[in-house]
C-alpha cells in the first residue's frame, strides 16, 4: 500500500525544483507510489488532543513554475490520515519552531515524524556539535561581555554568529584590532536575550566548507560549498558556490563518533558543515545539499532515506 505523506514546509510554490531538498524528497516519495501532501506550520494545530493540519494534495514535477499541482485544502488528522510526517520548514529555529515540534511530538507512537520532533528541538545546530568537544573548533556560547572580549584576546581572529540563525545570516569575522567589535555585542544583544556563539576562526574556509550527509547516522556523500572572493561564509543562500569534494578520513571519523548519537535520536537525515577537518553545526531542521550531491557524485541521498522510512514502518 502506498504512504500517504504530509510535509510540512515553506511553500512549496517558492522552492527551486533544481536545488530545495525538500522538493527532492517529494519527487522520490511521489516516485514510489505516495500520495503527498504539503502544509505550513501555521497551518498546524492541536485539538483536545489531536494534531490536525489544513493541508493540500499536491503532485509534483521538475518543472519550475509547473512543478507544483495543488489541490483544494483538506482538515488532516495526522494521527490519522497519514503515515508519515516530514517536518522540512526552515529555520529560524525561534518559538514559533520549537511549539510546532512540541505539537507534532504529539504523534509519537501513531504516525513516523522525521526527523524526530523531540531531538529536533533539543538538538539546536550549533550546541549539539558542543556534545564533541574535541571535534569542533575553539567554541564560546554566552552574553557576557567579559569573556567574549577575553576569548577574543586569545584567539585574535574570531567569527560571532546567532546562536539559533540559518543560512549565514548574521554572521561576522572580527579580525585583530577590529573596532566594530562592542558596537557588533550592542546589536546582537540589543535585539535579542540570546547568548551569541563566538568560535576561532578556521582560515581553511576560504578552501570550503564540506556539508556532509548522513542518513541514519552513516555517510552518504559530500559536497564542498566555497565562498565567493572577500566573503567569509560560504553557505549557498549568500552566494556559496557547491563543487565536489569527497569524503575523507577525518569527516569518516566524525561521522563515525556522531554516528550513533543521531541514530538514537531519531535524526535519520542530517547534514554536517566541516571547516578544516573540525566541525562546525550538526543540521537537523531542513538540512540541504541532496540535490548538488546526486549532480556531483550521483548518490541519491533521497533515496537512502525513502528506504530508511521504509525501514521504520516494517511491521
Amino acid at each position: 500500500m502506498s504512504l500517504r505523506v504530509a510535509v510540512q514546509m515553506d511553500p512549496v510554490e517558492d522552492v527551486n525544483v533544481d536545488a530545495d531538498t525538500t522538493f527532492a524528497l517529494m519527487e522520490e516519495a511521489q516516485a514510489r507510489g505516495a500520495e503527498l501532501y504539503v502544509y505550513q506550520p501555521e497551518q498546524l494545530a492541536w485539538l483536545q488532543g489531536r494534531v490536525l493540519a489544513r493541508a493540500r494534495p499536491v503532485r509534483v514535477k521538475h518543472v519550475q513554475g509547473e512543478h507544483a499541482d495543488l489541490g483544494d485544502p483538506v482538515m488532516l488528522d495526522l494521527a490519522e490520515d497519514v503515515d508519515v510526517v516530514l517536518m522540512r520548514q526552515d529555520p529560524p529555529f525561534d518559538m514559533a519552531y520549537v511549539t510546532a515540534a512540541h505539537i507534532l511530538e504529539a504523534l509519537k507512537g501513531r504516525t513516523l515524524v522525521l526527523n524526530d520532533p523531540h531531538w529536533v528541538r533539543s538538538s539546536p545546530e550549533k550546541i549539539l556539535p558542543l556534545i564533541f568537544p574535541d571535534l569542533v573548533p575553539p567554541t564560546l556560547i554566552t552574553r557576557d561581555i567579559a569573556a567574549l572580549k577575553a576569548f577574543r584576546d586569545t584567539h585574535s581572529d574570531i567569527i560571532v554568529k546567532p546562536l539559533y540563525g540559518a543560512g549565514g545570516a548574521g554572521v561576522f569575522r572580527l579580525k585583530p584590532g577590529d573596532g566594530n567589535f562592542a558596537a557588533l555585542l550592542e546589536m546582537f544583544f540589543a535585539s535579542s536575550r540570546e547568548p551569541v556563539v563566538a568560535q576561532a576562526f578556521l582560515p581553511a574556509v576560504s578552501m570550503g566548507d564540506k556539508r556532509v550527509l548522513l542518513v541514519d547516522g552513516e555517510p552518504v556523500g559530500a559536497i564542498n560549498r566555497v565562498p565567493q572572493k572577500g566573503e567569509t561564509r560560504s553557505n549557498m543562500h549568500v552566494g556559496g558556490r557547491a563543487e565536489p569534494s569527497e569524503l575523507d578520513a577525518t569527516d569518516k571519523a566524525i561521522c563515525a563518533a556522531i554516528g550513533p548519537l543521531l541514530r538514537e535520536r531519531g535524526l535519520v537525515l542530517v547534514g554536517i558543515d566541516v571547516i578544516g577537518g573540525k566541525l562546525t553545526e550538526i543540521n537537523v531542521t531542513s538540512p540541504t545539499g541532496v540535490q548538488e550531491l546526486r549532480r556531483f557524485s550521483g548518490v541519491d541521498a533521497c533515496a537512502a532515506f525513502w528506504d530508511s522510512v521504509d525501514r521504520r514502518l516494517e511491521p
